[in-house]
């Protein structure tokens, strides 16, 4: 997709599966890799009052930011209670290198059926799926971050070979990893590099749980 824009401003709210479980409350697998209008589907209806607020023309950026955190500290509607086994999984998957699905289940303290069920329906994929994807990204952001490392020094550990990244870039990506590498990236390689110099984390996917 090529796209060109002007002078902007916008506000991005991520949702971590603990923050999906308690804010949306569907599965999310239904939505995976998808993109949907809010407005028009009536499982996210209750965010257009946060959007017709944050699109007020008389507030400044400081007081946009106390309508989100009102809105999700005091507003919104809740899912359910807190279901501590969506932050362990959370936990295990972004703190530790994992190649076997059967070792995530043990470290989580599941049975590998009770995992695969939390893991659709709070983090959209199967947790196979979910751990291709962190060995993914893990590589991806080193390399984005550093191209001079190139794409063999920022291969995660755990992949075995650079056809084996080559195979995931293709799925994930939809392109080799040097298709990808000659195209321009104004957007996310911007936006990659100041979430790492702020939040410590280049991509929400790995991103760690918030403590309880």
């Amino acid at each position: 997709m090529e796209f060109t824009i002007g002078s902007t401003r916008l506000w991005g709210i991520g949702i971590l599966p603990l923050g999906w479980a308690t804010f949306v409350g569907e599965p999310a697998d239904r939505f995976a890799n998808t993109v949907v209008d809010a407005r028009k589907t009536g499982l996210f209806a209750h965010f257009a009052d946060l959007a017709d607020a944050l699109l007020m023309p008389d507030l400044n950026e400081q007081q946009q930011l106390g309508k989100i955190e009102s809105f999700f500290l005091r507003d919104a509607p809740r899912f359910g209670k807190e279901d501590p086994r969506i932050n362990a999984i959370h936990e295990v998957l972004v703190g530790v290198q994992l190649p076997h699905v059967a070792e995530m289940a043990e470290l989580c303290g599941l049975n590998q059926r009770t995992m695969e069920r939390l893991c659709r329906r709070h983090f959209g994929f199967s947790p196979k799926v979910l751990l291709r994807r962190q060995r993914f990204m893990r590589s991806l952001t080193q390399f984005v971050l550093d191209p001079s490392m190139g794409w063999i020094g920022a291969l995660d550990s755990l992949y075995f070979d650079q056809s084996h990244f080559v195979r995931d870039c293709r799925e994930f990506l939809g392109m080799t990893p040097s298709e990808y590498a000659a195209a321009d990236h104004p957007v996310i390689l911007g936006f990659m590099k100041e979430r790492m110099r702020a939040h410590g984390s280049a991509v929400q996917t790995l991103d760690a749980p918030e403590p309880g």
